[in-house]
């Protein structure tokens, strides 16, 4: 054999084995765990929703997803911290229902959280309709499993729970221990015997709160008017009934939902880590300081 055939021959095995190597996968993209996420999430998708892209390339690679009740800074940068690109939060990023930003242009937060995000290559997707649509409701089985509340439930809608009687005072100690809580406000007689519950995370409306109110005796919410809920709650107090309210404060009481749907969402995506990032609870008390 010629020289000149023993390089054509190794020439020929190269480029055959080039032609039978795999093709490298392509990077996963925002758009396509959207997509999964659409496709997999158990509720007819409508329009128009907020569940939409609120910054960033959607096309871009995915390095990880987190998970989180509100795209806050702090949490955008823990996010970069540990290589999650795709921040899938439930609440707004820009600081209204619909993240409109028109209005924001000069605004210097805005200016920084925007370029936060674009430096880090960050994709940022609101997940709230479709979340709160399926059935049962993740903000309330997110919210009942870390308050040890999911073996108390009545009635099949996850907002109701009948527990051990107890005071308000001890109900109100037990929900603070479990979530972690600094802020927690509690409306009623420390001392009165309560037993039933009706749950609200989130931001609730005034007459629904009102109604749940009248059929228990606490009603536990994330965040209601004070105008509203609150003076009913005082006015029911002082008319003689025997209630309570504890607020807990809007992310704190939605964060567990956030960590479920980090655990769903490892069910769909597997090429690369998910995970949950809490919002935490932004508020303290003097003489309680973070």
């Amino acid at each position: 054999m010629t020289r000149r055939e023993m390089v054509w021959m190794a020439g020929a095995g190269l480029a055959a084995g080039a032609a039978g190597a795999p093709a490298e996968a392509a990077a996963l993209t925002a758009r396509q765990v959207i997509e999964r996420i659409r496709k997999n999430v158990g509720v007819p998708w409508k329009t128009p929703t907020v569940d939409t892209f609120k910054a960033g390339n959607p096309d871009g690679a995915v390095k990880g997803i987190a998970t989180t009740v509100m795209a806050t800074l702090a949490v955008l940068k823990k996010a970069a911290a540990a290589e999650k690109n795709l921040i899938i939060s439930h609440e707004p990023t820009f600081w209204s229902h619909l993240d409109t930003t028109a209005e924001l242009k000069d605004d210097p937060v805005y200016r920084d959280k925007l370029g936060f995000i674009e430096k880090n290559g960050m994709v940022v997707w609101r997940f709230h309709d479709h979340w709160h649509a399926r059935k049962p409701d993740a903000m309330l089985t997110g919210l009942a499993e870390t308050l040890g509340w999911s073996g108390y439930k009545t009635g099949a809608d996850g907002r109701r729970y009948t527990l051990p009687e107890t005071t308000l005072a001890g109900m109100a100690d037990s929900i603070e221990k479990h979530l972690g809580a600094r802020g927690l406000r509690v409306i009623g007689d420390p001392k009165v015997m309560v037993s039933t519950v009706a749950m609200s995370p989130g931001a609730g409306e005034s007459a629904g709160a009102r109604k749940a109110l009248f059929e228990a005796d606490v009603l536990v919410v994330g965040e209601q008017r004070e105008w509203e809920t609150v003076e009913y709650a005082q006015d029911a107090i002082a008319s003689g009934r025997k209630k309570g309210m504890v607020i807990l404060g809007h992310a704190i009481s939605e964060d567990p939902g956030m960590k479920l749907c980090a655990e769903w969402l490892k069910t769909l995506v597997s090429e690369v880590p998910v995970e949950w990032i809490p919002a935490g609870e932004p508020f303290w008390r003097p003489g309680r300081e973070a």
